[in-house]
């Protein structure tokens, strides 16, 4: 498996990707395929050309198939800039339990606490998915809370845990 930061040339996979992602396990994102399906792949290429140092996607693939992804994208304002954000967080069902999902959240870690004045990391996670907060625990972030009906997914309600990883030198 090889794990490297997506660029515009990566476009397309990530786009189709996340789209299944969206579809085959829709408790676990805040976005609907619907909405993704209005977005081209030009405007994901827009954005991984145009993220800078502080957004951007990681990707972990089999020879040339993406299998998984994470994404970070950092706060723009000024009060909120040692703030970053995971998101999209995905691992083909083929490679689960193989790594790859630990492996993508450590790079992107690593590439974000290099990063002037990041002090912490949040994120946020389905009550459901047990396995994403063992993932999040091991990795070092705790929960500080639980959003209750944070999504609605058809009729039913699916609560979030909030979640933050301190980086070295953060104090309170």
């Amino acid at each position: 498996m090889n794990i490297r930061q997506l660029t515009e040339n990566d476009a397309e996979a990530l786009w189709r990707l996340r789209l299944y992602a969206l579809e085959t396990d829709p408790i676990s994102f805040g976005e609907a395929p619907e909405e993704l399906q209005k977005m081209t792949v030009e405007e994901y290429a827009s954005r991984l050309r145009s993220g800078g140092t502080g957004n951007f996607v990681f990707g972990a693939f089999d020879g040339e198939m993406l299998m998984g992804m994470t994404g970070f994208y950092r706060e723009t304002a000024v009060k909120r800039r040692h703030k970053g954000w995971i998101w999209g967080v995905f691992v083909s069902p083929a490679v689960r339990g193989k790594g790859v999902g630990r492996s993508l959240l450590a790079k992107v870690i690593e590439t974000a606490k290099v990063l002037p004045g990041i002090r912490c990391i949040l994120l946020t996670v389905s009550t459901t998915q047990q396995a994403a907060i063992k993932l999040y625990q091991n990795a070092g972030f705790h929960s500080f809370g639980t959003e209750p009906q944070a999504l609605l997914v058809g009729e039913r309600f699916i609560d979030e845990h909030h979640m933050i990883l301190e980086l070295d030198g953060f104090s309170r």
